[in-house]
């Protein structure tokens, strides 16, 4: 288990093995959120994951014509908000079905939970408003713990 699965899991009072899951298979509670905290890692920090990590993601938001979003979630300002069509659009149903597979959910509730906390993941992984520099990870496990323990604090 890596460092990033033994935050969330830290995070979200899982199991090891099963980001987020309870003993119960309840994802702590949760629910679909702990079921995503398992796709973040490879989304967003992973080099090698299904969107070459957070550089990756920017890029093909861009390449979608959403480019504007994704910025206004790194730069300082206010997150603009994406709709679960937008995700899908811009990961592509290829890598949705996958990372859906991956936390045990439908691709229509992925698309929905990605769109509602991507914007607040991306803006947390990035504070001082630039990327990291490319083979170099974002704010690291520790910047993905504060966005997440942010959301568990609004629940």
């Amino acid at each position: 288990m890596g460092l990033l699965d033994s935050v969330v899991n830290s995070v979200l009072g899982g199991q090891p093995g099963q980001p987020g899951q309870a003993p119960g298979g309840s994802a702590g509670g949760l629910g679909e959120l702990g079921a995503l905290a398992g796709v973040l890692g490879p989304l967003l920090i992973s080099s090698n994951g299904p969107v070459g990590g957070l550089g990756g993601l920017v890029g093909k938001f861009s390449q979608a014509g959403l480019g504007h979003l994704v910025q206004s979630w790194i730069g300082t300002g206010a997150n603009l908000p994406v709709s679960e069509t937008q995700v899908g659009s811009a990961l592509g149903s290829d890598t949705i079905g996958q990372l859906a597979a991956k936390a045990g959910l439908n691709p229509a509730q992925l698309q929905a939970l990605l769109a509602q906390y991507l914007p607040l993941i991306v803006d947390k992984l990035t504070p001082h408003g630039t990327l990291p520099a490319p083979g170099t990870e974002p704010a690291g496990a520790g910047g993905l713990l504060g966005a997440l323990e942010g959301m568990l604090q609004k629940r």
